[in-house]
């Protein structure tokens, strides 16, 4: 009876030994797991918090391009595609642009640099299609702008039912935003009457006043919303644009001053007006200098990615920052080539 009392003992104790081990088991690895997602996100802050910097550097780098490139062509307010500016940086090794003294340590991550600068005025300005003819009337659409941009919807194979649908959504959208600065004084409100849309501000917000989002990614290249109007670059637009915009151009001539500017830039709306068979130009609506940029960068390190876009505004030697935004499926900024040279519809 003893003997069986000690071996019933003897194996409470062994199973109280195992839980108490489980148990030990248990909160150690529940422990073990905390440390490490502590680990995990002070290091994924810590690649943020370094991207950001980085990209910084690499934005606060393009002004100086811009900067330096206005400061050498002082004499002349020409900007074209052969400039250092347009040239885009393919992804590159971050530690080939230091110094070859500077050692990277065993351990540190690699780190991937990318961007491009983009001519902002290579493209229709949507801030040109509202104007008001003075302080008491609400405003009406720009006739010229009006037909640049059906051209434009022609030649991409666009549904002209959505150019009408933005019409009136824009106008409906830029009445309400006067109506509201002109009684409070702010500019970031639109929609006053609680009907319309708000003013986008960005190409990606079209969708907004009741664009397709096939049509917003189809028009992305072609168009933008600058803070104030501007006219169109003729030596950075495509071919698309130069046929929207330029009155009696038929598509093959644009595709031919294309060509023809890729390969000696025009300096002048003279020469352009030449270059394009005599057709009239307008300084309100063409030109051949450029004040407003749009910055792509893009880091990459190890399995991270981030990217910001920004928009410059060059004036003589003083470029700044107009916004800047991180990029959550944005759309990608368009190629140097498609600049270039022509892309059919």
């Amino acid at each position: 009876m003893t003997k069986r009392l000690v071996q019933s003992q003897q194996g409470a104790a062994l199973i109280s030994a195992m839980l108490v081990v489980t148990l030990v088991a248990t909160l150690a690895s529940v422990a073990l797991w905390q440390q490490w997602k502590h680990v995990e996100v002070e290091s994924a802050e810590r690649h943020r918090v370094q991207s950001s910097w980085l990209l910084n550097g690499a934005l606060d780098w393009s002004r100086l391009i811009l900067r330096e490139d206005a400061l050498a062509g002082a004499s002349s307010s020409v900007d074209h595609l052969a400039e250092p500016w347009a040239l885009p940086l393919q992804e590159a090794k971050l530690s080939t642009f230091l110094a070859q003294d500077q050692q990277q340590r065993e351990g540190d991550p690699e780190v991937f640099l990318s961007g491009q600068v983009t001519d902002a005025q290579s493209r229709i300005n949507l801030t040109n299609w509202f104007e008001a003819s003075d302080a008491k009337s609400s405003g009406q659409l720009t006739e010229p702008v009006q037909w640049a941009l059906t051209r434009l919807f022609n030649v991409l194979s666009l549904p002209r039912a959505e150019l009408d649908v933005l019409a009136r959504e824009w106008l409906a959208a830029a009445q309400a935003a006067r109506g509201a600065n002109a009684l409070n004084g702010q500019t970031s409100l639109a929609g006053g009457s609680g009907q319309a849309a708000l003013l986008p501000q960005h190409v990606s917000q079209l969708q907004w006043l009741g664009l397709s989002q096939s049509t917003v990614q189809r028009l992305a290249p072609f168009v933008t919303i600058l803070p104030e109007a501007t006219p169109v670059n003729l030596n950075t637009a495509s071919a698309e644009v130069i046929y929207a915009i330029v009155p009696g151009l038929d598509l093959a001539a644009a595709q031919q001053f294309v060509q023809q500017r890729s390969r000696n830039h025009v300096s002048d709306l003279s020469e352009a007006a030449k270059a394009l068979g005599g057709k009239t130009l307008n300084p309100r609506w063409h030109t051949v200098g450029s004040r407003f940029f749009e910055v792509w960068g893009r880091l990459r390190m190890e399995d991270r990615t981030q990217e910001e876009t920004a928009l410059i505004l060059r004036d003589a030697s003083n470029v700044t920052f107009v916004w800047r935004q991180k990029i959550a499926g944005i759309l990608p900024p368009p190629s140097r080539e498609s600049l270039l040279q022509s892309t059919q519809p």
